[in-house]
């Protein structure tokens, strides 16, 4: 072939994959908006043996009666009182009568007289009393006994809002995050449900006569005005609510254009709920091409059901208007965001209860109604618009999977028991005949997982990676019960199947969406153009291009030259370092007069920049070996030079300061401290007939039981790709402190392991994974979830993991303090080792008392309190914040009975020492462990191996620092 000719066969296959990839693009785009067709609501299918859900209880009273008497319970004529902290007020916050302040414990009850008997719905007027700023939580009880499961924690909102009216800007010309406050008023609620499953609230059956009415605290302070028991009237359709304007004689305005920019919402049901900056598209209003500017609100921190959003706006003549509204929902694709819509709190017709908003990567301008617009009656003046998560369609197949995974969670268990977790490959267990009715089970699931996926592409015109996890699901419970002799070959898959499938319930349950501006106009309007030019494109990119070597984006906020000032480093993410940046406008600066240049960098950054002589004045979430490294080198500063030192120390648990103290001085401040705690499932300890255990004599009998049912017990243990900085074990130091041992003697000069008690808590510890077998690496949380490790010992914040990720077993797990060695008096001891993070000031600081200040400030009570908050409030319940403030922990919106639990095992924390050499320490623990339990040596003799470098090292480095040996 020619050299022409091979060239012009290269020409056509380029040219050839180009349109191919054209076609691939334009089409993947067009299936994104595919056709929705019109399909009937999906049934939910779940376990019919589960009786204590709301479903099943209004199957119990599908035949009773709906009075139309209203009844109303005030709040100062309750009968009862269990727990202190309940008062009575006059005129509170404004409301006329009385009023009874209920704490965040205790119960409250009243007597009713019901003459009919029947299905209510109940409603509450209450008043968020400043609290911890989380949501209230309380359980609702009828003559004692509470109805149905979900009337265990009914949640009731507090309101936020911008603490300034107008976005202010920093001296670079950025727009300023505006910071949430709470901004409380007395307010109705229904009871319903917060997980999204149920558009209408609540129905309660009353019997006839005196009944009992109880509320429980949960979480969080309320006011309560009344109860009241009534009807939720129907809500009309949207051809009912056409017919009634045509009645009515209701026109449509003229000449109306009123546009609400989305980023200036009034009211919402939580702090995570602030104003967004978006540079993806120049059509996005306001737009700046190098500045940042606050122009949106939502996206993903608007996602979860029950969060709402409220704006405020006047028109200026009656009429019917239209609403439009500029959105991007770029997140869900084959599944679509929902969203309810109410006017001035009622829904206008029907099918404002489920308003879709499908998949699409541009900004575009949905008017509510599409083609042929709905058409909304409203009288001159002001009005609200509130726009709500809702899981609409999506509830009933959420709870199908919900239902499924338990289902196939309990089989995966079962199978456990006869497999084991390394099943062996060439044994036929016969689990069909071992397992009753396991074959239907596994056939009875695919179906169900089948009838969702099916109607999720029915609904949304397409097949995506939402349904594939699914139909996965699918294939292999076919498979497994066509041929169950492969069943045990399978496991690993099926567990990671049903893990996928507990994530898209996560995944889909999440539905964000992002909004720019609303439109209320009349129906004849022009909506403006939602998408960006080309050409506009192209100057945005050129322009961002140039920004990114004009602009400083790693200070945080406005810089200031002159006057006292403290360089701040700091290495958590952008979000939190705003947050931080807005408290020290808000409260330090001012207090102080001392500017604060905070600035965020890589992790590793720290070392070299001090030894360049280019570090900070102030390091934050300083790692627990930082300070006294720091402090042998002349590198950190002392901190107890300073007059007032005593009582900031005070602020912390002794333990939190153990890790920084150094040859008679401190060098650091704790910013966070973590601890153990026993993680347990409740479901399944019953199950089995265990409790959680209170002693270590009780785990060793528990180990046996678990391990019958192929269960495991977990301890905490550190991956051994790296050890070089590890610290010593979590597992291995609690056994050491609750025997009495310690980690360093002779004024911490030599290791302490060589006692005795260290010996023997080493054998014990190690017994566990060479006597008892446990998994020397595992997936807690994950395990945790599908029930494979039903109780363990793990760091605090796995508690905050949890509550977010596994929404499945909600309510069937819980923590308290880890078990404890006996005393010679009979007490137990409950000790562990923490963890912690400093905030550390560096010698070369140029104004020490005014980097003092700053690390006064940070630390203190209300400090703490208020980044924690904003924190939460800005990235979730995940993000809880650990201080080490004790005082501030207990302000942060724990639950109480959690926070109990956790103030139990806090008393019980000791620090490690740091020591110079002490590096040596956790990394040879390790290796004499690994040396144990990978290569069978004796415990005593490993370890005293070890010891052997752990106290050369110390004497090496005490050497180098001059220090007596």
């Amino acid at each position: 072939m020619s050299v022409r000719r091979q060239k012009l066969v290269k020409w056509i296959f380029i040219i050839f994959v180009l349109g191919l990839s054209v076609w691939a693009i334009y089409s993947s785009k067009e299936k994104g908006n595919g056709d929705v067709q019109a399909i009937g609501d999906f049934v939910a299918v779940t376990d019919s043996d589960a009786n204590d859900g709301y479903g099943a209880y209004m199957k119990r009273y599908s035949n009773a009666d709906r009075p139309a008497a209203e009844i109303r319970i005030e709040g100062e004529q309750y009968a009862s009182l269990e727990g202190d902290g309940f008062d009575l007020v006059d005129g509170f916050q404004g409301l006329e009568g009385q009023a009874v302040l209920t704490p965040e414990s205790g119960t409250i009850s009243w007597k009713v007289q019901v003459d009919q008997p029947g299905l209510y719905n109940v409603r509450i007027h209450y008043f968020p009393i400043e609290g911890k700023s989380s949501a209230i939580e309380r359980e609702f009880a009828i003559n004692q006994e509470v109805p149905f499961k979900d009337a265990e924690i009914l949640l009731f909102d507090r309101y936020w809002g911008n603490r300034e009216n107008e976005i202010k800007r920093d001296n670079r010309g950025n727009d300023l995050r505006p910071r949430q406050i709470e901004k409380p008023i007395w307010q109705i609620a229904s009871l319903e449900d917060n997980e999204g499953y149920y558009d209408e609230p609540y129905l309660f059956y009353f019997g006839e006569g005196i009944q009992t009415v109880s509320m429980t605290s949960l979480r969080e302070p309320m006011a309560i005005d009344y109860i009241e028991l009534y009807q939720e009237p129907k809500t009309k359709t949207y051809e009912e609510r056409k017919a009634g304007y045509e009645a009515e004689g209701a026109e449509a305005a003229e000449g109306q254009f009123i546009v609400i920019q989305a980023e200036d919402a009034t009211l919402k049901s939580s702090p995570t709920l602030y104003p967004l900056s978006d540079r993806s598209s120049p059509a996005v209003t306001p737009y700046s091409t190098s500045k940042v500017r606050v122009n949106t609100i939502g996206g993903l921190n608007w996602k979860l059901p029950g969060q709402w959003i409220e704006w405020e706006f006047e028109v200026e003549e009656d009429g019917l208007y239209q609403f439009a509204l500029k959105r991007k929902q770029d997140q869900l694709r084959g599944v679509y965001a929902t969203r309810s819509i109410m006017i001035d709190g009622k829904y206008p017709f029907q099918e404002m209860k489920r308003t879709r908003f499908s998949f699409n990567m541009e900004w575009q301008t949905d008017v509510l109604g599409g083609d042929e617009p709905y058409l909304f009656h409203l009288t001159k003046g002001k009005h609200t618009i509130r726009m709500a998560v809702s899981l609409g369609e999506l509830a009933p197949l959420i709870e199908t999977i919900e239902s499924s995974v338990l289902e196939l969670n309990e089989l995966y268990r079962k199978i456990l028991l006869i497999t084991s977790n390394t099943p062996d490959p060439n044994r036929d267990y016969q689990l069909e005949k071992r397992i009753p009715g396991l074959i239907d089970a596994f056939r009875e699931q695919a179906g169900n997982i089948q009838a969702v996926a099916d109607y999720l592409e029915q609904s949304t015109g397409e097949r995506s990676d939402k349904v594939a996890v699914l139909h996965t699901m699918v294939r292999q419970l076919n498979e497994m019960a066509e041929k169950p002799e492969t069943i045990a070959n399978r496991l690993k898959t099926f567990k990671v199947n049903v893990g996928g499938l507990g994530t898209w319930i996560l995944t889909v349950r999440e539905q964000p969406l992002t909004l720019d501006y609303l439109i209320v106009a009349s129906p004849d309007s022009k909506l403006p153009r939602a998408k960006a030019t080309m050409l506009e494109k192209i100057k945005h990119e050129l322009g961002a291009y140039v920004a990114s070597y004009t602009e400083d984006y790693d200070s945080i906020g406005s810089t200031e030259d002159g006057g006292r000032s403290v360089t701040v480093w700091v290495t958590t993410g952008r979000d939190q370092a705003q947050v931080m940046k807005g408290l020290i406008d808000d409260t330090f600066t001012p207090d102080t007069n001392i500017s604060v240049n905070l600035r965020l960098v890589p992790g590793g950054i720290l070392l070299p920049a001090v030894l360049a002589g280019e570090g900070p004045d102030v390091a934050l979430q300083a790692g627990e070996d930082l300070p006294v490294n720091y402090a042998m080198r002349n590198a950190a500063a002392d901190l107890t030079v300073f007059p007032d030192f005593e009582e900031v120390a005070a602020r912390f648990r002794g333990s939190a300061i153990t890790p920084y103290t150094y040859d008679g001085g401190v060098y650091a401040l704790p910013e966070q401290q973590t601890f153990p705690m026993l993680f347990y499932r409740k479901d399944i300890l019953k199950e089995v007939g265990l409790e959680p255990p209170k002693t270590w004599q009780d785990v060793y009998n528990m180990i046996s039981v678990l391990q019958k049912h192929n269960m495991e017990f977990y301890l905490p243990i550190e991956s051994a790709t790296n050890n070089a900085t590890l610290v010593p074990n979590a597992a291995f130091a609690m056994l050491l402190y609750q025997n009495g041992g310690q980690f360093y003697r002779d004024n911490d000069m030599k290791s302490a392991l060589d006692s005795e008690i260290s010996m023997q808590v080493f054998k014990r510890w190690t017994q566990f994974y060479t006597n008892y077998k446990f998994p020397l690496q595992a997936d807690f949380a994950n395990r945790f979830r599908t029930g494979e490790m039903p109780i363990g010992i793990a760091d605090y914040t796995t508690y905050n993991m949890l509550t977010v990720m596994a929404p499945e077993i909600k309510g069937l797990w819980d923590f308290t303090i880890v078990p404890g060695t006996e005393r010679e008096d009979g007490s137990l001891s409950h000790e562990v080792a923490s963890h912690t993070t400093a905030v550390m000031m560096l010698d070369n600081a140029d104004d020490k008392d005014a980097a003092w200040s700053f690390m006064k400030w940070w630390t203190e009570k209300d400090t703490q309190i208020d980044y924690g908050r904003e924190l939460e409030g800005l990235l979730g319940e995940a993000a809880r914040y650990p201080t080490a403030n004790i005082e501030a922990l207990e302000q942060l919106p724990w639950p109480i009975k959690d926070f109990n639990n956790l103030e139990r095992q806090w008393q019980w924390v000791r620090g490690i020492p740091q020591v110079p050499g002490g590096y040596f320490t956790g990394r040879h623990l390790d290796n004499a462990f690994r040396s144990v339990v990978n290569q069978s040596e004796n415990p005593r003799e490993a370890l005293s191996d070890y010891i052997l470098y752990m106290n050369d090292e110390i004497a090496l480095k005490r050497k180098e620092f001059n220090l007596q040996n």
